[in-house]
This record gives structure tokens, C-alpha cells and sequence, in this order.
């Protein structure tokens, strides 16, 4: 007979036994898990709990160390930390998506046609569209709005250049914002023509009539984020950088989140105005697991479609004119200021040479060497080589989009000139700077998926393998560089890369399945092309 004492301790053991293996909310085995850990590890298998990686390792680890009523089978696919796009306009894409579409239109001509059918189906009281590059046309000229007149003459218009630095309005919104062949705007143009507004504004002035349209309401908003919210999960992107958002919006976005109705999680750039300014340096730096508003958005200078880049020697097409800045000097040394006494990031538009420096050297005024501020150049389009070290030595981050170098190359050699060009679109160099380089879209001004961006990182060119060599290929990205670029180095532009951007334990169970492997794939358009099976976002799945 077995003494009591014995049989306590044989229980006490079969229980501790069995109950070895850590508890897992679900676990999936059998796959290829690419990490984008320091090590470039890749793994079979990981667990998942409360939201977050519990574990990652080979399938016999897990299947050792934990247990799980969820059991999921791989089957061989790959799985990637969730995406991530270092600069985009979500708010943007969910309006955007909204109107007419002008992408890709290739005259004056098919942008009123589509305009004409949107109305005929949609018959809003104000017609809004964005998308059109007259860079694409036979007749590389702006528009006149007079064919806008004719058929919209009854309620306003505002139709918005692909980079929305440029808008095309019809009389009746230039009546409504009292603009004449008079106006002058800082930093903007009214382009005319036998002394008469052609409809054509450029940069700020585009700001003159969008105060007079009428004002979106509560539901629009809150629609347009949702919408926005879809369409970015359907690309397997589980956090985005609005980059320009009024405090308005910001605290509608919070709102969601808190509620559940907006899972996206949303670095918020604050759009730098006197207003915002001072509002968020009251509050200070706001954080929640899914929104992050910790920076400013300055604009210094404009587009080099539109000719708003601000350039050192005159354009190429247009030989007495450099472009313009956006914000007066006086004002940006004023916020600089500011924002480096607070615990603020500062993140700022630069397209031109002449701006990319203006904005190296004020930055260097304010930032010690070795510093861990992590200011930003969002676009850095164009870079002296006289400027480039800058970066290094300050430890400024440039913040850019493939997609703009494969969208832009077929004309931006005629804005910039054969030497010049040389310097734009340098991935790679800039990259070399601090061995880090956050990637983005800059959505809706190019197309939401990730995947477009590492495609022009990697292949430099367009969705038709042209150039056949690439454009400017020394400055191409490998694919490891492509693929940090939209997971841990956008997380750590946004100082987030300890609780996502890679597939590491404790870090956020943010990550998408497909069936691309995106490091060895040897036809570069089928990776442009594709789209996730599944998204998760806290290990729950979103698409």
C-alpha cells in the first residue's frame, strides 16, 4: 500500500509535468518566419499571447514549450512582421478614395471625362478629384479650368494635382476665394493668362480656396478613416505615418481607437501651424499602444512636378525660376526652436537642393552630434553631394519613397538636367549615411501597397520593367534593405522599433502571411504584384 506522503509527491509530479509547457493563445508551425530581427533569423515557428509574440523558434521548440488550443498549420507560406509605411496621408487616402479619380489619366481631356461620369453617377453638390500629372500628357502645359466652366459652372470644383501641391479650380471657387489676376501668395502662385486666373493654383495658394468649400461633416471623417483603414489592411499594412495631420483629426483618430472602431495604429505627424503648436506643447507627447503623436510636420518647400521645389540653379525647363519656399524662414527658425526645447520630433518636407540644405544647416544649429532626436527629411528628393554628410554628422534621418524616383524618372531629367538628376532619388547614398533608412508611399499620391515600394527600391523601375537596367541603379536597395525599410527601420523613425517592426518576443504579434518570398523571388514584378492572404494586428486577424 502506498504511503499518503508517497502518493502527494506522485501527484505533485505528474501535475508539475504536465503542466511544463507555457500556456499559448494560439501557435503556428510549418512556415518560413522572417524575423527582421538583428540577425536576419529566419524560423519555423512562433506562440502567441495576449496580443503579443510569446516565442519564436523551429516547430520542435514550440511544440516542446508550449500548448494551444490553437494549433495553425503554416503549410510552408511566409511570414513577415506586419508593414509598415514611414510617410503617408491615411486621412488623405480615405478622402482621396472618395473622389474622382485622375490617376494615370493621360490628357486634360480623359480627366473631364472621368469627372463628367463621376458626376453623372454620383451628382455631388462639390466636385473634388485629385490624381492628374499633366507630366504624363502630349501637352505637358496646365490646364485652363474653361472646359470646367462650361460643364460645372453650377457648383464648385477643385480638382488636385497627383502630389496635391497643385490644384485646377473653375471660376466659381476663384469668385467664392475673391482670387483675381492680382493675388499674390507667398509661397503659392495664381497662374494666369491674358490677365485672367487660369484656375491653376500652385502650393499655398491652393489653401485660399479650400477654406471657402464646404466643410466635411463628422460622419465623412470618421467614414474616410475606416475607409482608408480597409484598404491599407488589404496591402498588409498594420501601422501608418500620417504625415500632416491637424490636432482635430488626431483627437478623432484617438476617439476610434478607444473604442475599437479604428485598429490601425497611426504614427500622427501634427501639422506645424502657430495653433497646433501651441496646443500640443501643452499637452506634450501623447502615446497609446496604437497611436503615436510625439512630432511636428513642417513644409518647407513644394513639388518638382509643379516646379514648387525650391532649387539651388534654376530649373532645367525653366530657366528663371527656383521654386519657392512654403514657410518663410523667420517662421521655420521660430519652430525650430521651439520644437528643440521639447521632447517633440521634427520632421519636415524637402524636395529641392536648395531646401534639403537650408533645412541640414538649421537642423544642425539646434542638434548636438550623437544625438538621438531622430529629426527627419521627409522626401530628401534632391541632395547636393556638398550636403550629404549632414546627415551623418547629426544624425538626421531622411524619410523617402521609392515609387517617387520610377514615377517621376521619364520627366524629372527634364526639371533637373542631365548632372543633376544624379543627385535625386539616392537611396542608397543617403541610406550609407546612418545605416538606416525608413521607406514609405506617400499615398494617395502614389499607390497604398508596400510591396509597389519595395519593387522601386530594389528593381528601380516602372510596373513594365523599364529601363531594363533600372534607373539610376547604383542607388537601388538590396532586398534586405528593402524589406527593413518598410518593417524595423520605419518602426525606429517613429522611435517604435522595441515594440514592433520585427518578429521578436514581447514585440507586438503585428504580421502578415503570403506566399512571396520576398528575399528570393526571382521575378521582381510578381513581388510588385502581390497582396497578403492574411493581415493580423495583436495576433487578431484583420483581413
Amino acid at each position: 500500500m502506498i504511503k499518503q506522503s508517497t502518493f502527494i509527491a506522485i501527484i505533485i509530479f505528474l501535475f508539475t509535468a504536465c503542466s511544463t509547457k507555457q500556456k499559448a493563445d494560439a501557435i503556428y508551425l510549418n512556415g518560413h518566419v522572417i524575423s527582421v530581427d538583428s540577425n536576419n533569423n529566419e524560423y519555423e515557428a512562433f506562440a502567441i499571447k495576449d496580443g503579443k509574440f510569446l516565442a519564436v523558434g523551429s516547430n520542435s521548440f514550440i511544440n516542446e514549450n508550449f500548448e494551444s488550443l490553437q494549433k495553425i498549420d503554416l503549410q510552408n507560406q511566409f511570414v513577415y512582421p506586419g508593414l509598415i509605411d514611414a510617410h503617408s496621408h491615411f486621412y488623405g487616402l480615405g478622402n482621396f478614395l472618395k473622389m474622382v479619380d485622375l490617376t494615370g489619366a493621360k490628357s486634360w481631356e480623359e480627366c473631364v471625362k472621368r469627372c463628367n461620369k463621376f458626376y453623372a453617377l454620383q451628382k455631388p453638390k462639390v466636385l473634388l478629384g485629385r490624381g492628374w500629372d499633366q507630366n504624363l500628357w502630349a501637352d505637358k502645359n496646365f490646364p485652363t479650368n474653361d472646359k470646367l466652366n462650361e460643364l460645372f459652372g453650377h457648383i464648385p470644383v477643385m480638382l488636385k494635382r497627383v502630389d496635391g501641391h497643385a490644384a485646377i479650380v473653375n471660376d466659381l471657387v476663384l469668385n467664392l476665394a475673391k482670387i483675381t489676376d492680382t493675388t499674390l501668395v507667398n509661397g503659392g502662385l495664381v497662374l494666369t493668362s491674358y490677365k485672367k486666373p487660369t484656375g491653376v493654383l500652385i502650393d499655398n495658394a491652393v489653401d485660399l480656396v479650400e477654406a471657402v468649400l464646404p466643410s466635411i461633416t463628422l460622419n465623412d471623417k470618421i467614414n474616410a478613416l475606416k475607409i482608408a483603414e480597409k484598404h491599407c489592411f488589404d496591402y498588409g499594412l498594420t501601422s501608418v505615418c500620417d504625415a500632416g495631420l491637424d490636432l482635430n483629426i488626431i483627437h478623432l483618430i484617438d476617439s476610434l481607437q478607444q473604442i475599437g472602431i479604428l485598429k490601425m495604429r497611426i504614427y500622427a505627424m501634427i501639422s506645424l501651424t502657430d495653433e497646433n503648436l501651441k496646443e500640443a506643447l501643452e499637452i506634450g507627447v501623447y502615446k497609446t499602444e496604437k497611436l503615436n503623436v510625439s512630432s511636428f510636420k513642417m513644409y518647407a518647400d513644394g513639388a518638382l512636378g509643379s516646379r514648387g521645389a525650391c532649387l539651388i540653379k534654376p530649373y532645367s525647363d525653366e530657366v528663371h525660376h527656383h521654386g519657392f519656399l512654403l514657410t518663410d524662414i523667420g517662421k521655420m527658425k521660430r519652430y525650430i526652436y521651439q520644437i528643440a526645447a521639447s521632447k517633440f520630433q521634427l520632421n519636415t518636407h524637402c524636395i529641392g537642393d536648395s531646401t534639403n540644405r537650408l533645412i541640414l544647416e538649421l537642423y544642425s544649429k539646434f542638434l548636438l552630434k550623437n544625438n538621438d532626436r531622430r529629426w527627419r527629411i521627409e522626401h530628401a528628393q534632391v541632395v547636393n553631394p556638398a550636403d550629404t554628410a549632414l546627415f551623418k554628422s547629426y544624425n538626421i534621418i531622411p524619410s523617402v519613397q521609392p515609387t517617387h524616383a520610377t514615377s517621376d524618372m521619364n520627366w524629372a531629367i527634364n526639371r533637373l538636367g542631365n548632372e543633376r538628376i544624379k543627385n535625386a532619388y539616392a537611396y542608397q547614398t543617403l541610406l550609407q549615411q546612418n545605416n538606416w533608412l525608413p521607406l514609405g508611399t506617400d499615398f494617395p499620391v502614389e499607390y497604398v501597397s508596400p510591396f509597389y515600394t519595395f519593387y522601386a527600391a530594389v528593381a528601380r523601375q516602372d510596373e513594365n520593367g523599364k529601363p531594363e537596367n533600372g534607373f539610376n541603379i547604383e542607388n537601388a536597395l538590396t532586398r534586405e534593405q528593402a524589406l527593413k525599410g518598410i518593417t524595423i527601420w520605419a518602426a525606429k523613425a517613429a522611435f517604435e522599433e522595441n515594440v514592433k517592426g520585427s518578429i521578436e518576443t514581447n514585440k507586438m504579434a503585428d504580421f502578415i502571411i503570403t506566399d512571396i518570398d520576398l528575399l528570393k523571388e526571382k521575378d521582381l514584378l510578381k513581388i510588385r504584384n502581390t497582396k497578403p492572404k492574411q493581415v493580423f494586428i495583436n495576433g487578431v486577424k484583420v483581413k
